[in-house]
């Protein structure tokens, strides 16, 4: 069943693109972050290999991307700022069945919220699951909307980089992730996690030494 699932939702992800170019690319990637189960895992990779063969370009379609999965979450963002904890569980109760939404994801996407607080926005967009649905929970606590943006669009452009650059090296063997995409999540999340470490401790090393030059 998840195979069969699986196969239609990619030729549907192949057809958009195929007919829409970049515009699809931004409206499949928009709905996956509005929580509709579009697999990202597979829009990415497949527009990656169209772009090593010519037909996109690699850096605008890791923008289209990342700015989609923006667009996409402020969209579910704002569900939860505005309709609150009450609405969104009565929503996803009503409608969640239709498009694979279940309280269970409310409830893990709200507990690494409690947990982590405001950051986790920025590293859900590189796990699995969760990046989809933290957008309710930031929304129902009413996280800042400008550091909300700020910390989805850099997430996602690491997410959309990795992913795209997997299927522009892939070519036309880009579909083998079809079956084995979750596993790619593994080594995305690794590599994303070390490159944010790296930033970080960049960063931090950076502003030390700063502070001890003024110091001398």
């Amino acid at each position: 069943m998840i195979e069969q699932i699986i196969a239609f939702l990619t030729q549907l992800i192949i057809s958009v693109i195929k007919s829409a170019g970049y515009t699809g690319i931004f409206l499949l990637m928009a709905a996956e972050s509005a929580l509709i189960p579009i697999p990202s895992e597979v829009t990415m990779p497949f527009a990656g290999y169209l772009a090593s063969i010519g037909q996109f370009n690699f850096l605008a379609v890791v923008l289209v991307g990342a700015f989609a999965n923006l667009f996409g979450s402020l969209l579910a963002y704002y569900l939860g700022y505005y309709g609150g904890e009450t609405v969104v569980r009565q929503i996803i109760r009503s409608y969640g069945k239709y498009v694979l939404i279940s309280e269970n994801e409310l409830n893990r996407s709200e507990s690494w919220f409690r947990k982590y607080g405001d950051k986790i926005v920025f590293f859900s967009r590189i796990l699995p699951i969760v990046r989809t649905f933290i957008s309710l929970p930031a929304g129902i606590a009413k996280m800042n909307v400008w550091k909300f943006s700020i910390f989805t669009l850099i997430g996602s452009l690491i997410w959309s980089v990795l992913l795209t650059y997997v299927g522009f090296v892939l070519g036309q063997n880009w579909h083998s992730l079809e079956v084995y995409y979750r596993k790619f999540e593994i080594f995305i999340v690794i590599v994303g996690l070390a490159a944010t470490g790296y930033y970080v401790y960049h960063k931090i090393s950076h502003v030390i030494s700063r502070k001890e030059k003024k110091n001398h």
